[in-house]
């Protein structure tokens, strides 16, 4: 199982690109993959190809009306674990004994 942690950008377009973005959380929250959102990027998990597949879907849709697109991508792949959006975050408050922002 693989979390994928991504940002996708237009350069193109201006100082916001909330409009953008939004296309892309869009794309993400229809593909049914656990995700979340956070203020500089998405994680997203699930097996390789169905979360490179949504990258590949919001880089398609975002390129039609943009010329430059900035992506950064960073994975995680462990194997046998899934649900790990929740246990990894989960393993850190239990190490700290207490709730933490997230």
């Amino acid at each position: 199982m693989v979390l994928l942690e991504f940002s996708m950008t237009p350069l193109d377009k201006g100082e916001s690109v909330s409009e953008y973005v939004a296309r892309s959380v869009d794309i993400i929250d229809k593909s049914g993959l656990p995700y979340r959102l956070n203020p500089m990027g998405t994680v997203i998990e699930g097996e390789f190809d169905q979360v490179m597949g949504v990258v590949k879907e919001c880089f398609e849709r975002m390129s039609r009306d943009c010329g430059r697109i900035s992506t950064t991508i960073k994975i995680d792949y462990r194997k046998g674990k899934s649900g790990r959006l929740d246990s990894k975050i989960d393993s850190v408050k239990k190490r700290l004994g207490r709730d933490i922002k997230s």
